[in-house]
């Protein structure tokens, strides 16, 4: 789909999150026109997993904040020296953007060298 081609570009450029939700606004104004439903249908209806209309689609604003928690857990539990010394800069604050956007990042403990 082209939502993955749209994500790469948010995570290496800083776009802040207004920018954002404008985007994925147009995104839901033409899938209710290209589905031909009432330009009233509200984003969780076209989201929702629960409802009658099961579309295959995630909300950009929610796929945008989980690729900017997985790159912020690779940069922070990675086994590479090199990528371990890497540092937030002024232009990429992810820990303070994901603070912002309320959303906390869920992550899993691994196992390693378990089969």
């Amino acid at each position: 789909m082209f939502i993955p081609k749209l994500l790469w570009p948010l995570l290496v450029y800083d776009i802040c999150s207004t920018t954002v939700e404008a985007i994925e606004a147009k995104i839901n104004k033409y899938t209710r026109k290209w589905l031909g439903v009432s330009p009233g249908l509200s984003d969780v209806a076209m989201h929702c997993r629960k409802a009658k209309l099961k579309l295959p689609m995630k909300s950009f604003l929610e796929e945008n904040k989980c690729g900017k928690a997985r790159l912020l857990t690779m940069l922070e539990e990675s086994d590479d020296p090199v990528v371990k010394t890497i540092k937030e800069g002024k232009y990429l604050d992810l820990t303070k953007e994901l603070k912002q956007d309320g959303y906390e990042a869920k992550v899993m403990p691994v196992e390693i060298g378990a089969r």
